[in-house]
């Protein structure tokens, strides 16, 4: 059973918990304060001197950052390609949405509210909202004439932009 270290309200976390849930792969969920420094730790900068969140240890295997979390866990327990085909168009498509989801939408997120939970502002910065709604509204083209993200089947790239947009909405 794969370790995965994580922060139970991260969007980048959750994309990659949801997917291990779709293969049927159980994670051995191993919580991290990052507000006590537990990333700092000198067991855990052992495991990714990166101390970046989320981090999956299966067997003699270390992987960090959410997307490729995902997609290896598609790739190693998927009973077949659904959730991260091998057709090379398909795939390049998922992979555009889950970077657009990094260095976009989630960035634009975190720049919108990270500010006032992290940082002690007293409210959001419009102007930053202002782009969030823009990513927004380029998320909503890219999901027009199907189902989701990428055509009709649900894949990697729904679990990450589902993590983002959900959490918006909470």
């Amino acid at each position: 059973m794969p370790d995965f270290y994580y922060i139970p309200l991260s969007p980048p976390c959750r994309g990659s918990v949801l997917t291990a849930k779709a293969v049927g792969v159980e994670l051995n969920l191993k919580r991290v304060d990052v507000l006590a420094g537990e990333q700092m730790k000198p067991e855990f900068v052992a495991i990714n001197p990166q101390h970046c969140i989320p981090t999956l240890v299966d067997g003699d295997f270390t992987l960090w950052e959410s997307r490729p979390i995902s997609c290896y866990l598609a790739n190693k327990y998927g009973k077949d390609d659904t959730l991260y085909p091998a057709d090379v168009k398909t795939r390049a498509t998922i992979d555009r949405l889950m970077y657009f989801d990094m260095g976009t939408l989630f960035f634009r997120f975190g720049e919108y509210v990270f500010p006032v939970l992290f940082r002690g502002e007293d409210k959001p910065n419009p102007e930053k909202l202002e782009k969030l709604q823009e990513a927004l509204g380029w998320l909503n083209g890219f999901l027009e004439g199907h189902d989701f993200a990428v055509g009709n089947n649900i894949t990697v790239a729904d679990h990450t932009l589902v993590a983002t947009v959900s959490t918006l909405e909470a």
